[in-house]
């Protein structure tokens, strides 16, 4: 990094900390100074000139006052954080695009394919299994299509898209709401390490910010900004995964949306962006195609999601065929194969190793 690319960004960083300067504001300051740090040395004053901070010069002074641009730098340093400005080389292009682009992107991880094909996939915080399983399935199918999975690294299916490229050993981004340094929610934080160490973690809020509600919608439009197209695979008719796919038709990307069950309010918010004209999406194939990437067919990802069944035994293959998409109890398995408690259990637990089922509590088995 140059000295002055380096001059500005701790300026730009200091800036940042400042509680009412938002992205619209800091974009002022820089257009009407031309750097952050002619806007940083600047008089308070001069706020009645800049639009959107008249009125602010006293509150600008007694924050700025309270500000160490070096001491804020060194902490960035110490906790092995990057950021880049709007200018940087290393921004993501995608997101430069959107109305009121992030102007510093604090990250954790590796930046060189953030320029790859990327697809969100966001949905309900409180997702039912058929739910995640999509997530999942679907983040693992566009990892191997070589399209990178962006989301939130919610709980439910957030965590669900990321853990399927991560399996894929894709490249994924989770865009927090709160500063880089936090964890939330903090259930994720091996998911979060695991990211930072194959993908990358972004935020746009200085470290030390809290996950404050207010953050997620501003989050969301990063999430759709880095993405070719958002998928959505749950959500509730008030869900805040239908902000992030509003964000993508603001921005001119694509919107999918995954069916489920119409008795299930975490279906609710899915079936209404399809009527309103969002994309269904069965598999990764409805995604690619929309995007214009070419990648494999549907059948081609379903075999490649899967183990080779030559390696299934026939015994194993004839008992998957009792497993059905959803789950179901051992009992039932047992009864409608007609086979000895004994043996199904031990083709189950094969089965299970083999990576063609998957059991949840309660001896639930059901077919990935």
């Amino acid at each position: 990094m140059k000295n002055n690319e380096k001059c500005d960004l701790k300026y730009l960083n200091a800036l940042n900390r400042i509680s009412f300067l938002g992205p619209k504001r800091i974009a002022a300051l820089l257009d009407y100074y031309g750097s952050a740090e002619a806007a940083w040395e600047s008089s308070p004053e001069n706020c009645r000139f800049i639009y959107g901070l008249n009125g602010y010069a006293d509150r600008l002074k007694q924050e700025r006052d309270g500000i160490d641009p070096e001491k804020e730098w060194n902490r960035l340093q110490k906790g092995k954080i990057g950021c880049i400005s709007i200018d940087s080389a290393q921004y993501p292009h995608l997101l430069k695009q959107i109305f009121q682009p992030p102007p510093i992107l604090y990250y954790r991880g590796d930046l060189s394919k953030v320029d790859k094909p990327a697809a969100a996939v966001v949905g309900s915080r409180r997702s039912t299994f058929y739910g995640k399983e999509v997530a999942e399935r679907l983040g693992g199918e566009l990892a191997a299509s070589g399209v990178s999975v962006i989301s939130g690294m919610a709980l439910g299916v957030d965590t669900s898209a990321h853990r399927g490229s991560l399996e894929r050993k894709g490249y994924t981004v989770a865009v927090l709401g709160c500063g880089i340094d936090r964890c939330y929610p903090s259930a994720n934080k091996n998911l979060m390490e695991q990211i930072a160490a194959d993908g990358a973690v972004f935020s746009e809020f200085p470290l030390g910010a809290k996950p404050l509600s207010h953050h997620f919608p501003q989050r969301n439009r990063i999430i759709s900004g880095l993405s070719l197209g958002t998928v959505v695979v749950e959500a509730t008719a008030k869900s805040g995964s239908l902000i992030t796919a509003n964000y993508a038709l603001e921005q001119n990307r694509e919107v999918f949306a995954v069916p489920g069950n119409i008795g299930s309010p975490y279906s609710r918010g899915c079936h209404q962006l399809i009527k309103e004209g969002a994309h269904l999406v069965e598999s990764a194939a409805d995604i690619l195609g929309e995007i214009y990437i070419d990648g494999p067919s549907e059948e081609q990802l379903t075999l490649d999601m899967i183990t080779d069944s030559a390696v299934l035994s026939a015994e194993e293959r004839a008992l998957l065929q009792f497993i059905p998409y959803q789950p179901t109890h051992v009992d039932d398995i047992i009864r409608t194969s007609g086979n000895s408690a004994a043996r199904v259990i031990t083709e189950l637990l094969s089965l299970e190793i083999k990576k063609q089922i998957r059991q949840s509590p309660g001896k639930y088995f059901c077919r990935i």
